[in-house]
């Protein structure tokens, strides 16, 4: 089996190229450069070279592959725009094959209580583009598509992702890490390692099935900043920023990272039977 993915050289890319080779998958990535071009050589993968813009390449190394998996985001201006794009070039390309989109559970709002993928929708600024756009890619299911939508909750590992960005590397430098509100909101976490897995499971998934792709820590933000604390090289120094403070600081995503969400993923458990193995989130933040 062949898998063309995109964003392949991503922080979340990257293990899922790892995963799929484990399984025996062979991979073609896009690589929108020369650096991202040997990220995806050294995991094993292919390289096409190409950008989200390029429609063309998307769509025939799509047509060249037996599925794909679209990780890849442009988020400079225009990003509900390629993204729609590209994912009409992958599914045309695809046809009836695999198609799995990745969407994010931000789009659920806060979410009052553990919820699954049914809960009403309620996104932030920052990812309130994605609901049109997936509604799109999940409705050629009914047009003999085969489009799955995998949703990560807030991801972690292998010290990248966000949580680095906005909380680790800052701490570092200011001597506290950042905290938005009491922090006793929570976040549905999930290690990036079990993310690709459920990334590799989903190629398998039903035409139109949706996944939250969380691993049942739905933590309170105070234990996760004291965590990050020590990873970013102060221990227990935490700076309580307002949401105001926190918007100026980091832009629109802090909005994200002050929503209250607690998901299961019991649908992925049951349907492709997923189990994350990664479940000491307090612990692999706090060594960063």
């Amino acid at each position: 089996m062949q898998v063309f993915i995109t964003g392949g050289s991503g922080y979340i890319g990257r293990s899922t190229i790892e995963a799929l080779t484990r399984h025996g998958i062979e991979v073609t990535a896009l690589a929108r450069s020369e650096h991202s071009a040997r990220t995806v050589s050294d995991l094993g993968a292919t390289p096409v070279t190409g950008t989200l813009i390029d429609t063309d390449v998307l769509r025939e190394a799509a047509g060249r592959a037996d599925a794909v998996i679209h990780l890849g985001v442009d988020y400079a201006e225009g990003t509900a725009d390629v993204d729609r794009a590209a994912a009409e070039a992958l599914q045309d390309g695809a046809g009836s094959r695999p198609y799995v989109h990745t969407g994010g559970v931000w789009v659920y709002g806060d979410t009052d209580g553990i919820v699954d993928e049914e809960a009403p929708l309620d996104p932030p600024r920052i990812t309130a583009w994605r609901t049109e756009n997936e509604k799109r890619v999940l409705a050629r299911a009914v047009t003999g598509g085969r489009p799955v939508v995998v949703m990560p909750g807030l991801v972690h590992g292998r010290s990248g992702g966000l949580v680095q960005s906005f909380f680790v590397e800052p701490g570092r430098t200011a001597g506290a890490v950042p905290c938005i509100g009491d922090g006793s909101n929570h976040w549905a976490l999930v290690h990036v390692d079990d993310i690709a897995e459920l990334f590799v499971l989903a190629l398998n998934a039903q035409a139109g099935s949706v996944y939250a792709g969380v691993g049942g820590q739905n933590l309170p933000l105070a234990e996760i900043t004291r965590a990050l604390s020590h990873a970013a090289g102060c221990p227990g120094r935490i700076e309580s920023l307002t949401l105001e403070q926190a918007l100026q600081r980091m832009g629109p995503i802090a909005e994200a990272f002050a929503l209250d969400q607690q998901l299961t993923a019991a649908r992925a458990h049951r349907e492709l039977g997923w189990t994350p193995t990664r479940l000491d989130a307090l612990a692999d933040l706090a060594q960063g």
